[in-house]
């Protein structure tokens, strides 16, 4: 009996550790490349930039230094999206695309594994764009910043994010499976979540401009909520006292992404496996 428990141990610890470093290997390639290649930030970044500028000026006129404080701060917080649908959701249908899908399912580790070694390496390098628009946006266009509480906008930037790449981690499984179908959904998704989950304005909210119905559906969307609490302690100065909604927001939507992606992933796996749709195949 204590031979099997210890042997089951032993086999827990290197599965572990086999993840960890499949979790290190994935991270380690996305920042590796961002270095490699350091005008891929500034290419990056121009786009965003424009966008700010351009919502930012249009508030400024209008007299509300408020409201171009949060369009600097929704246009930082653009670059995790794309990130989310054009690297994250996309990953699995560009390896299965370019052969290497089938080296990640014969590997010996768990496909969770991966995709968070692909988050992490992302968020490191999306934070870098991130901070550079913010900063760049705030210096030029003389924005007023007040954080007040550095807590709570570290706990509101690391719920948003971990929220965030749990659906991409979700659709990713999809993508996978279903190849360029669920590809076009990028084009599709982009500006109407630009516009719903508050990149250009607030969406929930005393100044949002929706009804009640639409504000609850964008608060399922990890970004909607993300943004408006960093914009109420980053511009508005708020605490962790004032936002305690969002923590719970942001916290039950972590809770119930991250599971969920790990079971349509294996159930989306499993699929293909059946029906042989995980590789390409060759007439």
């Amino acid at each position: 009996m204590f031979t099997s428990n210890w042997w089951e141990a032993v086999k827990l610890f290197q599965n572990l550790r086999h993840n960890l470093k499949a979790v290190y290997a994935r991270t380690y390639v996305r920042v590796r490349s961002q270095f490699r290649e350091p005008e891929w930030v500034l290419t990056e970044s121009v786009i965003p930039l424009l966008i700010v500028f351009a919502a930012a000026t249009l508030y400024r006129v209008s007299g509300s230094e408020q409201l171009a404080g949060f369009a600097v701060l929704g246009g930082a917080m653009m670059a995790f999206w794309d990130n989310v649908l054009w690297l994250m959701a996309s990953q699995f249908y560009w390896e299965k695309e370019s052969g290497n899908l089938d080296l990640y399912i014969i590997a010996p580790v768990s496909k969770m594994s991966i995709l968070l070694g692909m988050s992490l390496g992302s968020i490191i390098n999306t934070s870098i764009r991130a901070l550079l628009i913010f900063l760049l946006a705030a210096f030029v266009l003389r924005v007023p910043v007040n954080i007040a509480d550095p807590l709570a906008v570290f706990l509101v930037f690391t719920l948003t994010l971990t929220a965030l790449y749990g659906l991409g981690m979700l659709m990713s499984s999809l993508y996978m499976l279903y190849g360029r179908g669920a590809y076009q959904l990028n084009d599709i998704l982009s500006e109407p979540i630009y516009l719903l989950s508050g990149l250009y304005f607030p969406t929930i909210g005393r100044y949002s401009p929706f009804p009640a119905i639409v504000q609850f559906l964008v608060s399922l969307i990890p970004l909607t909520f993300g943004i408006d609490g960093l914009r109420r302690t980053i511009i508005l100065g708020q605490g962790v006292e004032q936002i305690m909604l969002h923590i719970y927001v942001l916290l039950a939507l972590t809770v119930a992404l991250i599971p969920l992606a790990w079971r349509v992933l294996i159930f989306m796996e499993n699929l293909g496996r059946r029906e042989g749709r995980l590789s390409l195949r060759w007439m």
